[in-house]
């Protein structure tokens, strides 16, 4: 760090040069010299707050077990349709168990194609902790085939173990796992 970095000047651009040398070391011989750090927009305060990108980690992966959806008929936002969530398993770095029947996904399946998702449901862990997920999704196809398919989710734990579960912002992945089984899979992570 020179004497004009701040140390968050300095993280940025350690950063920026370990992404740099991680794409570099994933390309072929020849292309690495060719590609480098993509260049993060300048916004009106970028001088005086440095812009650094959110990193995540990962939390844990459920596997969600479904009953068919229902469907609750055509309101003036698209079709609703409620996919009962009758159980399941989770699983991550310090936590596991499983999904509790009860919960349920309803879905909005926009004009536009895009469907929105807003499951409701616990998960118990191995010890006994109940833990409430609030899982919000959005699912589109691009128009190159290409699933969008994220999510942001709110964790409440209680108090004691896994308490830290309620001190951080969550987003995750959505994947079917259809036709094998009527289930999907979330993977869930944190932002730090």
């Amino acid at each position: 760090m020179n004497d004009l970095q701040t140390p968050s000047e300095t993280r940025r651009q350690w950063l920026l040069g370990s992404a740099s040398a991680a794409v570099g070391a994933a390309l072929l011989p020849g292309q690495a010299q060719a590609q480098s750090a993509p260049a993060l927009p300048a916004t009106s305060t970028s001088a005086a707050i440095p812009l650094v990108l959110p990193r995540t980690e990962f939390v844990y992966e459920a596997i969600a077990e479904l009953s068919p959806s229902m469907a609750l008929g055509t309101g003036p936002l698209g079709e609703r349709r409620m996919v009962p969530i009758t159980g399941g398993t989770f699983e991550g770095p310090g936590l596991r168990g499983k999904v509790l029947a009860g919960g349920a996904d309803r879905q909005l399946l926009r004009k536009d194609g895009v469907r929105q998702l807003d499951a409701l449901y616990e998960m118990q862990t191995d010890d006994g902790a109940i833990i409430t997920v609030h899982n919000q999704v959005m699912t589109r196809t691009d128009a190159d085939g290409k699933p969008y398919r994220f999510s942001h989710i709110t964790l409440t734990a209680p108090e004691g173990k896994y308490g830290w579960l309620n001190q951080f912002v969550y987003v995750g992945t959505l994947h079917s796992l259809q036709p094998a089984r009527l289930a999907v899979a979330i993977r869930v992570y944190k932002l730090v």
